[in-house]
């Protein structure tokens, strides 16, 4: 018999670029919560939904290319902020279309209120869902509709 631990549905959260600044970075914008407190509330709200949480931060794109690649197979939702990506990155975009894992893209803040070159994302139209402007609790409400769609 399986534990609950290998039947238990993965999810891999990966946030982009800058986001290891978060508590620093423009604290009006982001909010003062550190990477590592909503990596801490990611794994907690997983555990509580029946998901085993991954979580990793980058600030290189050919690298959130590589681990979108490797969760095929393995990874059955990610929740993606892909930052200052998700303006530039036609790859990263093409990374998520061929594995075909259902992702959720996130933002803190609200992009479509914010400058104009940052109103559009590539991720967007891959993504099963965007939520941004809710701060850290958008973390938590991608994971719960992730464990809703995949019957954790």
């Amino acid at each position: 018999m399986h534990n609950a631990e290998t039947m238990a549905k993965r999810i891999l959260v990966i946030n982009g670029p800058n986001l290891n600044m978060l508590g620093i970075r423009e604290p009006q914008t982001y909010g003062t919560q550190t990477l590592a407190d909503i990596e801490a509330m990611c794994k907690a709200e997983g555990k509580r939904l029946g998901l085993t949480v991954e979580c990793r931060q980058t600030n290189r794109e050919g690298e959130i290319c590589e681990w979108i690649q490797a969760a095929y197979g393995k990874a059955h939702g990610i929740v993606l902020n892909p930052a200052g990506y998700s303006h530039t990155s036609v790859a990263i975009r093409d990374a998520i279309s061929a594995v075909a894992i259902p992702t959720i893209e996130v933002h803190l803040s609200n992009i479509h209120a914010r400058e104009e070159f940052r109103h559009f994302s590539y991720v967007s139209a891959v993504a099963i869902g965007v939520i941004c402007g809710l701060g850290a609790a958008g973390y938590r409400l991608a994971l719960e509709a992730l464990a809703e769609r995949l019957g954790a």
